[in-house]
């Protein structure tokens, strides 16, 4: 993909995921002046054709009307493709926004987890190496090519009221860079296009390190609260089930220091920030809630499998994974045939 271009717009945007994130991201850039488009179907595709893309949002509703098919080649190539499904639904998802993108286009992953370009360039004895538990076949990196992936950690908080209905809790901040950490002519536009958009948008040297640090708090939380049920003021209260929570996550800061991403904090720091939000309900929790497949491969799987390719031991967080993965498919949230299911004491049938 060329960066030979010196002036970089993003003019047409297309939003692949018009939930709570995509959808919050969605009208911010509407707003600004940038002509987007949704991939969506169902009842999202229904609602967006009826009355355009709606967020609530400092006590007032913003809607904007959008151009929305469940029709890739309806929409077009775009100059910017922003991804904000969650992880299960990629690797479909990834085999229907082909022509969505051009040779210029950027494809934006404002997800959570692992991604599968996570290793791509970086990662020290690591680099290079794809993921099975996030990728397995290899169709997402074909479909969505690392030249045109820049990343974003999003720190907010938002959530669906209705199908296209988005409400937004607190939080605007979104971090992007490029996987190589270079600063480009195209994540300097991304960036300022972000900030004139409303976002507290912050361009990362090493975005690898800002998903892990995210990933370092909510790899945890996420699936406790799923099994629990609990709020993380909860979570955190018990000294038991924190002490748990901090022994999977020294395991996760070990294998961040192998591949390059050390992180200064010890668990209870992150603690502090967590407790912080009060009785809050993860997006893990609020997906069990609704029936929704959780994200147990970008978030736990992924961590795992990096300890098996750098040797650091990770007895923590294979139970944390064994446990909410059971728990998950006996609500049907979880396929069989997912992340780890071939170690040979844990596959099974139900």
């Amino acid at each position: 993909m060329s960066q030979a271009k010196t002036e970089v717009q993003f003019k047409q945007i297309a939003i692949v995921g018009a939930g709570a994130i995509g959808g919050w991201m969605g009208v911010h850039l509407a707003r600004a002046g940038a002509q987007v488009s949704v991939l969506a179907r169902g009842d999202t595709l229904d609602a967006l054709q009826r009355q355009g893309l709606q967020l609530h949002q400092g006590g007032q509703l913003h809607t904007q009307p959008v151009q929305a098919s469940h029709d890739a080649a309806a929409l077009g190539v775009q100059d910017l493709v922003v991804i904000a499904v969650k992880a299960p639904a990629l690797a479909a998802v990834a085999q229907q926004v082909g022509p969505l993108i051009g040779p210029h286009t950027v494809v934006l992953t404002a997800m959570n987890g692992v991604p599968w370009w996570f290793l791509q360039g970086f990662g020290g004895p690591v680099a290079g190496r794809s993921l099975q538990c996030v990728d397995p076949d290899g169709g997402i990196a074909r479909a969505l090519p690392a030249p045109h992936i820049i990343g974003c950690v999003v720190h907010a908080s938002c959530s669906v009221d209705a199908p296209g209905v988005i409400r937004h809790h607190f939080g605007d901040g979104l971090i992007v860079g490029e996987p190589s950490g270079a600063v480009t002519p195209r994540v300097q536009a991304l960036q300022a296009l972000l900030q004139q958009a409303g976002f507290n948008a912050t361009l990362s040297p090493q975005i690898q390190k800002d998903i892990w640090y995210k990933l370092w708090g909510n790899m945890t939380v996420n699936p406790v609260s799923a099994i629990t049920g609990a709020t993380t003021d909860l979570i955190m209260d018990d000294p038991l089930l924190r002490a748990f929570i901090s022994s999977v996550m020294l395991e996760a800061k070990a294998i961040g220091a192998c591949i390059g991403i050390p992180i200064e904090q010890q668990p209870e720091d992150r603690h502090l920030i967590t407790r912080k939000l009060g009785a809050f309900r993860t997006s893990m929790l609020q997906d069990v809630k609704s029936g929704k497949p959780v994200e147990l491969d970008a978030l736990v799987g992924a961590v795992r499998e990096l300890g098996q390719l750098t040797g650091v031991p990770t007895p923590f967080t294979d139970a944390l994974l064994g446990i909410s993965r059971l728990h998950a498919r006996g609500l049907g949230l979880y396929p069989a045939t997912n992340c780890g299911s071939s170690d040979p004491l844990i596959a099974f049938k139900n």
